[in-house]
């Protein structure tokens, strides 16, 4: 397979949001996991700052990321890896596509979110805490279109908490980042 960079969903305002709160997030010594990386710029920008480890399904965006010297791992979401993350970031795909918009190319796993714009957003709910450290916080980028309050109650159903911590409106659409971390026993 040859390299093909418009494969690769390059940084656009929701990277540049993300990254920006990533950078305001992320600790000296923690172990971050970057979801979906693409071009790896985030993680690019954050390699000097913390431990990090990349994953994309797609293998033109892992053969970019690897260019900028990124750890890379071509999976899905974050199956196959072990060990826990202090800070999981993840720009999802989360545009609603009904099935005759699909365009089966590389790219639409950056953009394709399913009839809701949840799908990928569901499965990375329903697993991320094999993979979250016991304080660890998830960044996770999401658009008004998506359904900002469903995806929060989604991770407050599965015993989490949920607040924006970033945001941005571009073209009409606001897109905020949401900071998620497990909910604290009512003892603790």
């Amino acid at each position: 397979m040859s390299y093909d960079p418009a494969q690769v969903y390059q940084p656009e305002a929701d990277t540049l949001l993300l990254l920006g709160a990533a950078q305001a997030e992320v600790r000296s010594g923690d172990r971050v996991l970057e979801i979906g990386t693409g071009s790896g710029r985030i993680a690019a920008a954050l390699v000097q700052d913390c431990d990090i480890v990349a994953t994309d399904i797609n293998p033109h965006a892992v053969f970019c990321a690897r260019r900028q010297g990124i750890d890379v791992v071509r999976c899905d979401l974050f199956s196959g890896l072990r060990g826990r993350f202090d800070l999981i970031l993840f720009n999802p795909p989360y545009l609603p596509t009904q099935p005759e918009e699909r365009i089966d190319d590389w790219l639409e796993y950056a953009l394709d979110g399913g009839v809701t714009g949840r799908d990928v957003i569901n499965q990375f709910a329903s697993a991320v805490g094999s993979v979250l450290a016991p304080d660890g916080r998830i960044l996770l980028l999401v658009s008004e279109l998506t359904g900002i309050a469903e995806v929060c109650g989604l991770f407050e159903r599965s015993g989490y908490s949920c607040r924006e911590v970033a945001q941005d409106t571009v073209e009409g659409e606001k897109l905020v980042v949401l900071r998620i971390t497990r909910l604290k026993p009512a003892n603790s």
